[in-house]
């Protein structure tokens, strides 16, 4: 069974067609890329995904359930958890409390519960602070819960996003340019580290990201979007080779200049896309 199954989805905005159907498979385990030119529709497919915005057609099944229409709060409690290309932290709340949000889609213990002094209870909160100093330390960031999240580092917010995530226990985790901003070699730590989600965890996951050199190396399976629309699926060899993905990233230069007719690794930087718009 696949982890993601999206089938035929459609997404418009008024008269503009973001996402026309849109089709891919995630096999359980694997790491795979969404890639496209800017404007392309990649944000507005990772949002129909978690469930930010509702597809006009199609199917989205998650581990064969329709997931399709479902709030944003019940697709991560069925195992589906993100981030953002943005970072999207509580700035006012520490470390730790931002692990602690993440995970209250799996807590038992609801408001009522956390006032009352039942053993039950209080077995709970227990358990869930060392499951919450679990993750920081997983993912490098153990004695810094009693910070602030907005006195992180940037590399170490992007890595509490990411433990907050985790913290909801999730089987697919999608990720949205997780190395925009960084160096090389933060970057080169982080591909390491999404190996370590799916090796350690078991993971699925599905990433958006521009880095071409991160993609390729990273990739179980790529897709590709233009215009809204899937034009390539395969593997990085497949992908980086395919003439309409050289097409969709070089345009007519891939036609007037044949040896240059390979996707770079690292697109310069007046043609890296900027952040979609849909």
């Amino acid at each position: 069974m696949n982890a993601l199954d999206v089938q035929s989805i459609t997404k418009v905005f008024g008269g503009l067609v973001a996402v026309s159907e849109a089709s891919m498979a995630i096999p359980d385990r694997a790491i795979a890329s969404l890639i496209g030119p800017n404007g392309a529709g990649k944000t507005t497919f990772f949002n129909c995904v978690s469930g930010f915005y509702k597809p006009e057609r199609g199917k989205i099944i998650a581990y064969g359930r329709n997931i399709q229409g479902l709030r944003t709060d019940q697709i991560m409690a069925l195992g589906i958890a993100r981030t953002y290309q943005n970072i999207h932290l509580f700035s006012g709340m520490t470390v730790l409390e931002n692990i602690l949000a993440g995970m209250h889609s799996r807590r038992a213990m609801g408001p009522l519960g956390a006032l009352a002094r039942h053993r039950s209870n209080r077995d709970e909160a227990r358990n869930v602070l060392a499951n919450a100093y679990h993750w920081l330390e997983y993912v490098g960031l153990a004695g810094q819960g009693d910070q602030f999240a907005t006195n992180l580092s940037y590399g170490s917010q992007r890595r509490l996003e990411i433990a907050r995530a985790l913290a909801s226990e999730p089987r697919i985790l999608l990720l949205d340019e997780p190395t925009a901003g960084m160096n090389p070699q933060e970057k080169q730590t982080m591909i390491d580290f999404i190996r370590r989600l799916r090796d350690e965890l078991g993971l699925t996951i599905f990433l958006i990201e521009h880095d071409m050199g991160l993609v390729m190396n990273v990739s179980d399976q790529i897709t590709v979007l233009d215009y809204g629309r899937v034009i390539a699926e395969g593997t990085p060899t497949e992908v980086k080779n395919n003439p309409r993905v050289i097409e969709a990233y070089l345009g007519s230069q891939a036609e007037q200049e044949p040896h240059a007719a390979e996707i770079p690794d690292d697109l310069p930087q007046d043609e890296q896309p900027q952040k979609e718009t849909v």
